[in-house]
């Protein structure tokens, strides 16, 4: 079968390695891909959010079967779009990824069907968000209500870095429209868990849980970035928290969503966190998690392509889905500067013995070089049998990697270690 994936970066080829290994699949592009996805699959310079010409390619190709995996065409409608010309697609519905594309949605989803999650209010002009910040308590949680690259979230430690952050959404537009509402939220305290899970709409089937390092330096200092590492499973997602956060918030909310006439078909992350009062839903994302994806993916066991067609079809309650019983961490390596300012465009040496544990994010084809070209370059991943291994050896690979200007935090793990 011919497979489309579109995307281009590290997320899209860690999904892209995984369904390389399934017997089912002759053919794998990528739209647009990237100068490292090429190594895996056949990139096409077609950008994630020109749906018309994905529908095109699609069809000229005579592609069998699609997966949509960043949140922008998600949010466009890319998959309505591909099921009208009748390409049977991995990924939720326009009217479904709304749970990402709109906060505002997604809080008041929670409030009306009481799926746990932190006390918040809404607004859609300024005087009126920057007067409620007057006796709001602090810290505080502002969040853009659109899509913003994962960075539209503010926590404010005093009421003026409150009003300085919802100026900069609604009066300044750093995050365009999407910050003309924005949300005011409690801020919650406990560990943080990200849980990606497969749903056909009926049955939810949690995936490894992982813990994400947002921050840009180490210590958990510096700006919030798009995530730089990862480890999987995160050692606070117990049996019993995994128990309580599956009949309290992730079957209410695919039943939440079915009742609105939204049904969530696809991947449905649940970004939690485990307060004194309980797990609470921090977030919701449309699709798997980057760079979280890098470290679950490694560890499924079974057919992801199998896995993907069994939610499109609605069969996922009878489709096995396996992990192994291991510990990844993935380091991303990074451009000197991200999330603000940085050089691109210097050769990157990966070791031929490493690159099928090198995920890469941003970078290009210069004729037989491969060149940085973006604030995330690449993630290097490790399994093994305990986390403190797992951890190590992610380091040792990022030895062998070269680029002029890497950067990349030294702490990927400290946490999880502590947690044990």
């Amino acid at each position: 079968m011919k497979v489309m994936v579109v995307g281009g970066g590290g997320r899209e080829h860690a999904i892209i390695k995984k369904l390389r290994e399934s017997k089912q699949i002759t053919e794998i592009f990528a739209l647009p891909g990237n100068g490292g996805i090429a190594a895996d699959a056949k990139c096409v310079s077609i950008g994630a959010k020109d749906i018309e010409k994905i529908c095109d390619f699609a069809k000229a190709e005579g592609i069998d079967y699609a997966v949509v995996a960043p949140d922008d065409p998600l949010v466009l409608g890319c998959v309505d779009a591909l099921n009208e010309i009748g390409i049977p697609c991995f990924g939720p519905e326009k009217k479904a990824a709304i749970i990402e594309g709109s906060k505002v949605f997604s809080k008041n989803l929670m409030k009306k069907y009481g799926i746990p999650t932190a006390e918040y209010e809404v607004f859609t002009d300024l005087a009126s968000a920057l007067s409620y910040l007057d006796t709001a308590p602090v810290p505080t949680v502002i969040k853009a209500d659109g899509l913003a690259l994962g960075k539209g979230v503010i926590i404010a430690m005093t009421r003026d870095e409150a009003k300085e952050a919802v100026r900069s959404m609604m009066e300044d537009k750093i995050f365009g429209e999407s910050g003309s509402q924005v949300v005011i939220e409690e801020f919650l305290t406990g560990p943080e868990v990200s849980v990606l899970s497969f749903t056909d709409g009926k049955t939810v089937v949690p995936m490894i849980s992982s813990m994400d390092h947002k921050r840009a330096l180490d210590n958990d200092e510096g700006l919030n970035t798009g995530g730089m590492g990862t480890v999987a499973p995160n050692p606070y997602y117990t049996d019993e928290v995994a128990k309580e956060c599956m009949e309290k918030i992730f079957l209410p909310t695919v039943e939440a969503m079915n009742s609105e006439g939204r049904t969530f078909k696809g991947c449905l992350y649940f970004g939690l966190m485990l307060t004194p009062k309980g797990p609470k839903v921090i977030e919701y994302n449309c699709r798997f998690g980057d760079p979280e994806t890098q470290v679950v993916l490694p560890l499924l066991d079974s057919d992801l392509f199998e896995i993907m067609q069994s939610v499109t079809n609605g069969t996922l309650a009878e489709t096995e889905v396996r992990f192994k019983n291991e510990h990844a961490c993935c380091v991303i390596m990074a451009s000197e500067g991200y999330p603000q300012k940085y050089d691109s465009g210097f050769e990157i040496t990966v070791a031929d013995e490493i690159k099928d544990k090198v995920y890469v994010a941003g970078a290009k084809k210069d004729g037989d070089k491969l060149l940085s070209a973006g604030g995330r370059v690449l993630g290097a991943t490790e399994t093994a049998d305990t986390l403190e291994k797992a951890i190590d050896g992610a380091y040792a690979l990022v030895e062998k990697i070269h680029f002029e200007n890497a950067y990349f935090r030294h702490d990927i793990g400290k946490k999880a270690k502590e947690a044990k």
